[in-house]
């Protein structure tokens, strides 16, 4: 089930209305219900994956508990983690496994056909995490199975994160508070995310279809297409973390932040301490420190990001352009601290942007790339050798077509018109017209994205397919 979408919106919310008016003991069995129900819609046969993974971790964390600092307790959690994995690498990686056989052995085995279940790559992280945080003594087990369920299956985050750990919970999920003040405003973080989705990110979709269908491309085009798909990307997930988080708040949880406007940033590494913030700091926890971080030799360093990056290359999806898509981030941050960093440092923070932004750009033409050949021939247009005009006609009827939305992208995607709100509402001014402002914008997104989605000009989310 979507959040932009007429079901969730008009049917699952007012049903959720029940959450608030029972018992404080009940809120988490009637969260765990909603949350089956809300996986069920959309996965009816899939939901019996997150109830296993609910017991199978739930039990191994209290096994571990029991008997840590024990040889047992490590081969629980090596039964849990490989448990998590596999069930990932069987519903994930095996098409991709045979299908790199084949081309590589010339063999034809058949595919499998398995279809992905929605959000696994964010649940089973979850729960990896917290085995971990238990082995380590970072968490205790929890004994109540419907609070265990109730954090795996969580629906806010569920199926396309932020990827919520049990420490980031724990305290609310045995105990928390839900006031006018988290209501409202989680409302207004929910209809900032939708706004970011309906009005921006989808446009930016189209923009992106139109630059598919075009028969007179350019190289500029190119480049605004790489624009456009890596606005649409940010806006569509950026927009489903501020959901998923207002949701949270609005039900009495505070979920970590999953962005912080990356497209701002000066070093590729700084880009990603902004983006995906909960995925970067899970493969920095669970794996590139136990690595050994960069506390080890030069050749283990480079051996280590290596490692972490193809990973999550890969934990983006199963296909080559996710992994070349890891490797090329992989490369770029090597050479940032071994090759041209001390060269960065001397520049000032605008030609730093100018450095990243199209580094940037590039990435997202392969994270977007359908196929290898269409990952080079995007590339080869990108950098002039395709075949392709710098200009055509076709580059500024759209452009012109696009202007008003790429520029109010582009200056969305920036702190500035948060800073300019935030200084305006610390008047006594902005104050007075927040009270009334601030509502008319919940109820007109609401009604913006209702009149989207009854159009039926939205695109699903994108980060749905990992």
């Amino acid at each position: 089930m979507l959040f932009s979408s007429i079901s969730f919106l008009y049917l699952f919310l007012p049903v959720l209305l029940v959450y608030y008016v029972v018992p404080k003991s009940w809120r988490n069995h009637v969260l765990l219900i909603a949350s089956l129900l809300f996986y069920f819609v959309g996965e009816p046969v899939y939901v019996t994956l997150l109830i296993f993974s609910s017991l199978s971790d739930f039990f191994h964390s209290l096994y571990i508990e029991k008997h840590r600092g024990t040889k047992k307790a490590k081969i629980a959690l090596t039964s849990s983690i490989a448990i998590n994995l596999g069930m990932l690498g069987f519903f994930k990686y095996t098409d991709f496994l045979i299908g790199a056989v084949n081309g590589l052995l010339g063999t034809a085995i058949p595919l499998t056909g398995i279809e992905l279940p929605i959000g696994i790559s964010f649940f089973t992280f979850q729960t990896m995490s917290y085995t971990i945080d238990v082995y380590r003594g970072d968490a205790k087990a929890e004994r109540n199975l419907a609070t265990m369920a109730t954090f795996v299956c969580l629906f806010p985050q569920l199926v396309a994160g932020p990827i919520v750990r049990y420490l980031d919970v724990d305290r609310e999920l045995h105990q928390r508070s839900i006031t006018l003040d988290s209501l409202y405003s989680g409302a207004v973080r929910f209809a900032v995310g939708l706004g970011k989705k309906v009005l921006i990110a989808n446009a930016m979709g189209s923009l992106c279809a139109d630059y598919r269908a075009v028969t007179e491309g350019s190289v500029a085009f190119a480049w605004v297409y790489a624009a456009a798909f890596a606005l649409q990307i940010y806006f569509d997930f950026a927009g489903y973390s501020d959901m998923a988080i207002g949701l949270g708040r609005m039900l009495g949880f505070h979920f970590p932040e999953n962005f912080d406007y990356p497209f701002i940033s000066s070093t590729i590494s700084e880009f990603w301490r902004r983006w995906h913030m909960t995925l970067g700091g899970w493969f920095r926890d669970y794996l590139y420190i136990p690595l050994g971080g960069n506390r080890v030799s030069k050749g283990r360093w480079i051996f280590n990001t290596a490692v972490v990056w193809a990973a999550t290359g890969l934990w983006h999806g199963a296909a080559w352009n996710f992994l070349w898509w890891g490797v090329y981030f992989g490369v770029l941050l090597v050479c940032e601290k071994l090759v041209w960093g001390g060269l960065l440092k001397k520049l000032n923070g605008f030609w730093r942007r100018v450095y990243v932004l199209p580094l940037l750009l590039v990435s997202f033409a392969i994270f977007n790339a359908a196929n290898m050949q269409q990952l080079t021939g995007d590339l080869k247009n990108m950098i002039g050798l395709g075949g392709l005009d710098l200009w055509s006609f076709e580059t500024g009827y759209y452009l012109r077509s696009y202007a008003v939305l790429l520029l109010a992208a582009v200056v969305g995607a920036t702190p500035l018109p948060k800073r300019l709100w935030q200084r305006f509402a610390a008047t006594k001014a902005g104050q007075a017209v927040s009270v009334v402002a601030e509502p008319l914008f919940i109820l007109a997104m609401l009604l913006i994205g209702t009149a989207y989605l009854v159009d039926g000009s939205f695109n699903p989310f994108l980060y749905f397919r990992f």
